[in-house]
């Protein structure tokens, strides 16, 4: 993941930046691709929040989770405000970021809400992340783990 991000800072739903390499570290990263404008996005937002609140708040140790997420809002402003209203206190990629372009043509993103699950390496454990959290819940994050070769003791 730090691959992906590497030389890239990140930005905090408070707006402070962040450095990838430290944030991302031995974690499954869920690389949401969304915006404010679009309605599946605004359904499905809650339900990440209240599946990241689960892992990073409710579990001991926290679970090596964190999301990025890769606007497609139309403006800074309107990120912002999409940030500020529905998002978990996760990380994103700044707006102005050109990368955004690269990473949704990496991920072959063709439409919004779009959650893929990377490994450290950007390699995809799955692209199916928004539907798998759908159907079943926590527990998909124990598959997502294996997948991702971090050996860490976590038990949902």
């Amino acid at each position: 993941m730090v691959d992906v991000f590497s030389g890239r800072l990140l930005i905090s739903k408070d707006g402070r930046s962040v450095d990838p390499e430290e944030a991302l570290q031995n974690k499954v990263v869920g690389l949401y691709f969304s915006a404010g404008w679009c309605s599946p996005c605004r359904d499905f937002t809650p339900v990440l929040c209240d599946f990241y609140t689960e892992l990073l708040e409710e579990t001991q140790p926290p679970a090596p989770f964190e999301v990025v997420f890769i606007s497609s809002d139309h403006s800074a402003e309107e990120m912002a405000g999409y940030m500020h209203a529905m998002h978990g206190d996760w990380l994103a990629l700044p707006y102005h970021d050109p990368y955004k372009h690269d990473l949704k043509k990496k991920y072959n993103i063709t439409a919004i809400p779009k959650l893929v699950i990377v490994k450290q390496t950007g390699e995809v454990i799955t692209d199916k992340g928004r539907k798998q959290i759908r159907d079943k819940g926590l527990s998909c994050f124990r598959n997502w783990l294996e997948g991702a070769d971090i050996f860490q003791n976590f038990s949902s």
